[in-house]
């Protein structure tokens, strides 16, 4: 297959390396001759992988948990913070300004390739070299999910002309390919992800994605497609028969990293790496004071109830510079590090078990989706009562769950656009009454091109093959 130009990738790997980072090669740069001569090269070439997820400043360990949420419709800009991302919390997004996202995804994606299309020659086919193929295959896999959610339609509002970013599973950077079908890509997607599961092993550690991830991914993958069976079956396989989603006693410490009950798959975020982005992606401190860069949505802050452990674990109200706002603390940071350090989560068993509960629902399963709707209930409010709702207002509730699960976690812009109801903005300000200052634009309607991302203006001067998103 042919594969999209490395203009991107050179300038985001030569920018971002120092010396120091070019004395760790190949751990931060992949060359076949030098990384794959022997087991411990592989395995240095397998953590460039983890590393690229960690320290691309647009992904999982960067931007990623806000940029979507501040597109969607669960924060409002604070008119004293430092005014980031306006661009995307406007609407006004451009080709001159998503290189971020599109380069770093490619050039893990093409670490990942490098992996595949070398193992064979290191290593024997045994359980170390499936173990390295499989979270190899799973990154690819994840990373293409994301550049399709992003640059393209989802999958059920998806005819077949309808086209997104390339899957690229070679490492030539001399071939350049044009969109792919968006069912194309998912495709891949599950191929990759179906293929990793046979491989991977069940225990990789932290930080690392194992077969519980992998079956995890699967089940998100496949609700966007609508394939409820198989949703159900791969996040039965990811949750086991107990669910483990962490506790209303446990949940807090799930986001100060001192629990990881509940967490399937994270980045790790150590003293060494340092990184407070997803903290400061938020607030900072400023006279012992949170000095916001958005705070919550005034509606969506009103269905944190008070017996809800998530309200006092991802917000507090308290007043800066004279007012009073609600803020997002989800990523204060761990105990001994410095503000806004802490790992990435990137999928948890909640999420997974939510997964469950809407693809049972709407394939008709209503006490197995209400049965997964009360056991998450039953770990997030004190004093819980199981519920027994049928029909849309099932439905409704599963939905209202997800949201406030996932919220701040960059989830949200995509669930809305996954189910093709575009973004509708509360239009309350910036203070914690609703008052204050209001986004200025209110409403994407569903099938909107806005709520594609366009490609990079640098990639498509290169590469004339690849068209520009529909609209831009």
């Amino acid at each position: 297959m042919k594969k999209i130009s490395l203009i991107l990738f050179t300038a985001l790997v030569l920018g971002a390396c120092n010396k120091k980072e070019l004395d760790l090669y190949p751990y931060n740069q992949i060359e076949t001759a030098q990384a794959f001569n022997n087991t411990n090269n592989v395995d240095l070439a397998l953590g460039g992988v983890y590393n690229g997820l960690r320290s691309a400043g647009s992904y999982y360990q960067g931007d990623w948990n806000v940029a979507f949420e501040v597109v969607s419709d669960n924060l409002v800009l604070n008119q004293q913070g430092r005014l980031s991302q306006q661009t995307f919390y406007n609407w006004q997004y451009t080709g001159n300004g998503t290189s971020g996202l599109f380069g770093n995804a490619y050039s893990i994606i093409r670490r990942c390739n490098a992996i595949i299309e070398n193992i064979d020659k290191v290593v024997a086919a045994d359980t170390y070299k499936n173990n390295v193929k499989g979270q190899a295959l799973a990154a690819r896999a994840l990373l293409h999910f994301d550049l399709s959610r992003v640059y393209g339609v989802t999958y059920l509002n998806a005819t077949d002309k309808d086209s997104t970013a390339p899957y690229v599973i070679s490492t030539d950077a001399t071939l350049v390919p044009g969109k792919m079908s968006v069912k194309d890509v998912y495709t891949k997607v599950v191929a990759d992800l179906t293929n990793a599961e046979t491989l991977i092993g069940t225990s990789n550690g932290v930080g690392r994605i194992s077969k519980n991830a992998v079956q995890g991914f699967l089940s998100k993958v496949y609700l966007y497609m609508g394939d409820w069976d198989k949703s159900i079956a791969s996040a039965s396989a990811a949750l086991g028969a107990t669910p483990a989603i962490g506790s209303i006693s446990t949940f807090p410490s799930i986001w100060t990293d001192a629990s990881e009950v509940g967490v399937i798959f994270k980045i790790k975020n150590t003293l060494t790496d340092n990184s407070n982005t997803l903290g400061v992606n938020y607030y900072q401190i400023v006279g012992g004071g949170i000095k916001s860069e958005y705070n919550v949505d005034y509606n969506l802050f009103q269905l944190f109830k008070s017996n809800d452990v998530r309200k006092a674990t991802y917000t507090v109200t308290s007043a800066y510079n004279g007012v009073t706002y609600n803020h997002v603390i989800k990523y204060a940071g761990k105990t001994g590090f410095p503000v806004g350090v802490l790992d990435g989560k990137v999928l948890r068993s909640a999420e997974v078990l939510l997964n469950r509960a809407e693809a049972n629902y709407r394939k008709g399963s209503t006490a197995a989706a209400l049965a997964d709707l009360n056991l998450l209930k039953s770990n997030r409010y004190t004093g819980h009562t199981d519920v027994t709702l049928s029909g849309s207002a099932l439905l409704d509730e599963i939905l209202l769950e997800r949201r406030l699960e996932l919220a701040f976690e960059g989830d949200r812009f995509f669930d809305l656009k996954r189910r093709n109801v575009g973004v509708t903005r509360s239009g309350k300000g910036d203070k914690a009454d609703g008052t204050g200052t209001a986004p200025v634009f209110l409403t994407l309607a569903p099938g909107d091109y806005k709520l594609n991302f366009p490609f990079p203006q640098a990639e498509l001067n290169f590469n004339k093959k690849l068209t520009q998103v529909t609209g831009y």
